[in-house]
């Protein structure tokens, strides 16, 4: 059996989703958890999201070794951990679930002449607010920088123009959430007094 299947049959069968696996030098064998999301139905009051805790890896960690050493898979280190902040989106659901938060996307190819000359044709980055777009996905930003904490913006001030740029999922090299890290606490996304 192979690697991919191994992981993926133990992973889902303890009623986890798989995120990624990685294997680094030194025989180290990375595998990322999360659990397992379905999008709310209409209407719905805002729920708790589940995360993965501590001993949600170390089950999983106890079952995997059990696993790779029946099929023989070589390995020296076995590390099993949460996607954290900066959450590898790879599939559509991935991209369902966390619309609305800022994401970074690099492309697998610069944007080219589609830029337009808007923004620069070798430009292959891009952070911004994902969203959901007529055939697929878009990222609006803006290349303003945000003001510094403490600093005084006035009122009067005209925001910078938003951009927007629509994509699919084959035109991307990797798309993560953005880690950014509020202390002021998890509120609802709706909440108007998170911001």
């Amino acid at each position: 059996m192979a690697l991919q299947q191994i992981v993926e049959q133990t992973v889902t069968g303890l009623g986890y989703d798989l995120v990624e696996i990685e294997r680094s030098a030194g025989g180290l064998l990375r595998i990322t958890i999360d659990m397992p999301w379905t999008a709310p139905a209409e209407n719905a009051p805002l729920s708790t999201e589940q995360f993965v805790t501590v001993e949600d890896c170390e089950k999983v960690t106890r079952q995997l070794q059990f696993a790779l050493e029946v099929d023989g898979v070589d390995y020296q280190r076995l590390e099993v951990s949460s996607p954290g902040i900066d959450r590898l989106l790879r599939h559509e659901q991935d991209f369902l679930r966390f619309e609305g938060e800022v994401v970074d996307l690099t492309l697998k190819q610069p944007i080219g002449a589609a830029a337009g000359g808007a923004v620069a044709a070798n430009r292959k980055k891009f952070r911004g607010t994902l969203e959901r777009a007529e055939g697929g996905w878009q990222i609006v930003w803006s290349d303003e920088p945000p003001p510094k904490p403490g600093q005084r913006v006035s009122k009067k001030r005209v925001p910078a123009p938003l951009q927007a740029m629509a994509f699919t999922l084959e035109e991307l090299r990797e798309a993560r959430l953005a880690p950014i890290v509020n202390f002021k606490g998890r509120a609802p996304k709706d909440d108007p007094a998170a911001t």
